[in-house]
């Protein structure tokens, strides 16, 4: 019996730890997407701002981010030294089935991809340090609190449990993907349109990405770093049931990442005469977020079709950003903000709500809007108080020139040739 106990625990610590590395691989997913879709001469920028932010949320979430989302009200006292935040209160649940220090690096590597989502939207003309002071209030408090909510299991300002209500989000739609987005669109407004993008009538212009090949290898990174992130949040492989479990989440999140795909070409062909490389890409993603907040209920058909939908409404959701004139380089506000709220209503549709749980569409309503509004308003704050104290947009002539010069002083491409717009 205690050989059996051993091997279980290995096998869940291992698969733990497989999938966190999984799940910290996306963050070189996101950084090869971000710096193909946007100009080369933005492109170290957008490479020290996402292994930066990365090595940030780790140390953050560290220091006090788990204390506060797993550890209920003692987590909200002071800083909490390492070992008081990994092998304090929040983890007793999980001692008997793998590693304390497992599950802290699974959840450290979902903050960094909700940091990582800001990082695209608010690409070539936010200032580096502003933006890395905002990560270190977004991943040591923003994120964490309403984590605590969610997936914590604490009541929201000591009101209401979320779960109670009917909500229920699998492995981030909206915990991870919207509220990533939700900070990315307070920071989008108040930093404003790149120069050029819109016209004086409003017309948005077309600013190509400078290495489609290395957006397209960046997707594909992500794409298998899902498997990490949604097959991981079985939180175990050492049964027969959750090890059948794992083999469908792996199986929709696949199928739905295709059918966001294939939708999105096929929308994008219809609206544009096109075959529109980057919202294929996009539509992949679409999928992969549609299928985040519920991956194991679906059947492969329901996964498939799910994808789409996120599909064509990443598409849509990018035209109407653009008429509105919020100025997002790389559509992350559409692929994770959108469509994470798709993701949290679809859930109910094969995973309603029972004694045994699932989920209500009021509950995932009041679950959507309770992070949104957090992380959106507090966010808000944040990127205001920066804007004031130390400016976070580049000037005028840094953003001419390409901010890899003024903020990093190196090109990316320094042999070829570059040509500024």
């Amino acid at each position: 019996m205690e050989i059996t106990f051993e091997l279980g625990y290995a096998l869940d610590t291992f698969y733990f730890l497989i999938c966190g590395a999984l799940v910290m691989w996306m963050a070189a997913g996101f950084t090869m997407l971000e710096a193909g879709l946007v100009r080369a001469k933005n492109t170290t920028e957008i490479l020290t701002k996402n292994i930066a932010l990365y090595s940030i949320s780790c140390i953050m979430f560290m220091i006090c981010g788990y204390s506060i989302m797993y550890g209920g009200p003692d987590g909200l006292h002071a800083a909490t030294p390492f070992l008081d935040g990994i092998l304090g209160d929040g983890v007793a649940a999980h001692e008997d089935t793998y590693s304390p220090a497992s599950d802290f690096f699974f959840q450290v590597v979902f903050v960094a991809t909700a940091m990582s989502i800001v990082s695209g939207a608010v690409a070539e003309r936010m200032k580096l340090w502003s933006f890395l002071a905002f990560a270190v209030v977004m991943t040591a408090f923003i994120y964490p609190m309403e984590g605590s909510w969610t997936w914590g299991g604490d009541a929201v300002f000591g009101m209401y449990t979320l779960g109670d209500l009917g909500f229920s989000d699998f492995a981030g739609s909206g915990i991870v993907h919207m509220a990533g987005a939700a900070a990315a669109l307070a920071g989008v407004l108040l930093l404003g349109a790149r120069k050029g993008k819109y016209t004086a009538d409003g017309k948005a212009n077309a600013i190509p990405g400078a290495n489609l090949p290395m957006a397209t290898l960046g997707t594909f990174i992500l794409w298998m770093g899902w498997f990490g992130f949604n097959g991981g949040s079985v939180l175990a492989l050492a049964s027969v049931e959750s090890a059948n479990a794992v083999a469908v989440v792996f199986l929709n999140t696949n199928a739905a990442a295709a059918g966001g795909l294939v939708a999105a070409l096929i929308m994008a062909q219809i609206l544009f005469k096109k075959a529109d490389l980057t919202m294929a890409l996009n539509g992949a993603l679409a999928g992969l977020v549609a299928i985040t907040a519920e991956p194991s209920t679906p059947s492969p058909l329901q996964a498939t079709l799910f994808g789409a939908i996120g599909g064509v409404l990443v598409v849509l959701s990018i035209l109407a950003l653009d008429k509105a004139k919020i100025d997002d380089p790389v559509g992350a506000i559409s692929v994770h903000g959108v469509v994470g709220l798709l993701g949290l209503l679809l859930v109910p549709i094969t995973n309603p709500l029972t004694e045994d749980g699932g989920a209500s569409f009021s509950g995932q309503l009041i679950g959507a809007a309770t992070i949104f509004v957090w992380v959106f308003v507090v966010s808000l704050v944040v990127w205001a108080i920066l804007k004031a104290v130390i400016g976070i947009r580049v000037s005028e002539e840094e953003e001419f020139e390409g901010v890899d010069i003024s903020e990093c002083g190196l090109e990316a491409y320094p042999d070829f040739a570059i040509t500024r717009n």
